[in-house]
């Protein structure tokens, strides 16, 4: 897929930031003309080519990893003896990575975006050193919060820096390039990160990734030098930061009470609920959980968007391996349609044409994703084909291609240029916090259902002799949860356009 020609877009005259509010559309068409001369008519002419390329290896990075530990967790997990803190290896990483959000959001408006995407990339690559060193799945799963925090840096700064670098005619083209980035990641991460574990060993899967770090730094080192500074902030908020470190505290003690349903569990469960409800209701736009018009419920959106997604997503592999006896690679691979077609929906929303439908278009993309995780359960039949599982996650990924690249484009639209890292924070935390809570949901219906003692099964010719281990309903609880929160997403999409248009 290759992103759009920006060329194509009808754009006003004041979308230009190279072309004064005002002027007329000859002077206008001159400058475009220049523009191209120059190579910077779009994201990959010579004055981006450099910046576009480095941003989409940052990305790839990140979807390599992120494909690679969906198809190693349940190996990881079973060769740690973890498989009772399964979720919790997922939302660790959605928990240190909220607070990082902030504080990347804070960082760029105070020093520009530079830094804190090179400290990001650098806790990343730290962060897969200590989760494929761990002796014990509590070690893993630390060591999986550490590539949270890089993570969280990296991503705010990304969006804060396409902000800054680009034109706004090339915006929606570098965002749908996020997607397309994806790809190739999603296309051989899980052929990969299953045969290295299955033939040579999981933990590879994490310490071989850190080597690809030093791809994206020496692509973008040169590109980032000439991005304008842009205005700053005066300060930090530190109150902001503070409230960050507060709701991601919060959520990691709903976590650690919900991995125990007993009594005393209340005890950590009201310590969170007290740190996280008021500090998140501050942290995020005001109106965010009343699905305010306007900027309040595009925040909203992308949470529900990415928790429910990722609730569902967590368990496939496992459910695919334990319940179906498939070996981790084809458990993996069956993924690999949603991020191919994510990419293509990202593609879809990007078109100029389809600009004025674009809370239509979100709409559909909830409907979608809704759709396609309620048919995952139907494979705990033997009956129904395992392969069905890849044809649902086809129709959702483009379901999530659509949302969440509409919801970027969205985001910047309605940021003023020193509410950019703020806001891009507040959207990225949103998603954080979607999938701490939804995947910690899925936490605890999986374990209250009985799933918690699961054991993955061997992934060779036996395989199918452990398969059908009789905890169907926990991950049936799992999907039709995240279905239903999916569906809440799509009443949502009624509240995106402002109450002034």
């Amino acid at each position: 897929m290759t992103a759009i020609d920006p060329c194509d877009r009808d754009t006003d005259v004041a979308d230009s930031p190279s072309v004064p509010a005002g002027t007329s559309a000859q002077a206008q068409a001159e400058a475009e003309a220049e523009a191209e001369a120059d190579g910077g008519g779009s994201v990959l002419g010579k004055r981006y080519r450099a910046l576009t390329l480095g941003i989409v290896s940052v990305v790839s990075l990140i979807a390599f990893e992120a494909s690679a530990v969906n198809t190693a967790m349940p190996v990881a997990a079973r060769a740690l003896d973890g498989v009772e803190l399964y979720a919790y290896a997922f939302s660790a990483y959605f928990t240190a990575s909220l607070f990082a959000m902030a504080l990347s959001g804070e960082w760029c408006d105070r020093r520009g975006p530079l830094v804190p995407l090179f400290a990001g990339i650098a806790a990343f690559g730290a962060g897969l050193v200590v989760s494929g060193s761990a002796s014990e799945m509590w070690m893993f799963v630390g060591g999986r919060g550490v590539q949270g925090i890089g993570g969280g840096l990296v991503i705010v700064s990304l969006y804060v820096l396409v902000g800054r670098a680009y034109p706004q005619r090339l915006q929606p083209a570098v965002l749908a390039s996020f997607s397309a980035a994806w790809v190739l990641p999603v296309i051989i991460g899980p052929l990969i990160a299953g045969t290295v574990a299955e033939r040579v060993g999981w933990r590879w899967v994490f310490l071989s990734i850190p080597v690809l770090i030093l791809l994206p730094l020496a692509v973008m080192l040169p590109a980032l030098r000439k991005v304008e500074r842009g205005e700053r902030s005066p300060a930090m908020n530190r109150r902001r930061i503070l409230l960050a470190l507060a709701v991601a505290s919060g959520a990691g003690l709903l976590q650690y009470a919900g991995q125990d349903l007993a009594w005393v569990s209340l005890i950590p469960a009201a310590a969170g609920l007290a740190l996280l409800v008021p500090c998140i209701l501050r942290l995020l736009p005001r109106g965010t959980f009343r699905a305010a018009r306007g900027l309040p419920s595009v925040v909203l959106l992308r949470g529900i968007a990415a928790g429910a997604f990722l609730g569902a997503e967590s368990f496939i592999p496992l459910m695919l391996v334990t319940e179906r006896g498939l070996s981790a690679t084809a458990a993996g691979l069956s993924l690999t349609g949603g991020g191919l077609t994510w990419a293509l929906g990202s593609y879809t929303q990007s078109r100029p044409r389809l600009e004025p439908y674009r809370e239509r278009l979100m709409a559909g993309g909830m409907v979608l994703i809704a759709t396609s995780i309620a048919l995952v359960p139907l494979v705990l039949a033997d009956s129904v084909p395992a392969w069905l599982v890849a044809v649902a996650w086809v129709l959702g990924g483009y379901g999530m291609g659509l949302v969440i690249s509409s919801g970027s484009v969205l985001l910047l639209k309605l940021s003023g240029p020193k509410e950019a890292g703020s806001n891009s924070a507040s959207l990225q935390v949103s998603d954080a916090l979607g999938n701490i809570t939804l995947v910690g949901l899925s936490g605890v219906l999986f374990v209250g259902f009985g799933g918690g003692s699961v054991a993955a099964a061997d992934h060779t010719a036996a395989a199918s002799a452990t398969a059908g281990t009789g905890h169907a309903g926990a991950f049936a609880a799992v999907f039709v949860a995240m279905a239903a929160v999916a569906l809440l997403g799509a009443v949502v999409t009624t509240r995106l356009r402002p109450a002034a248009q």
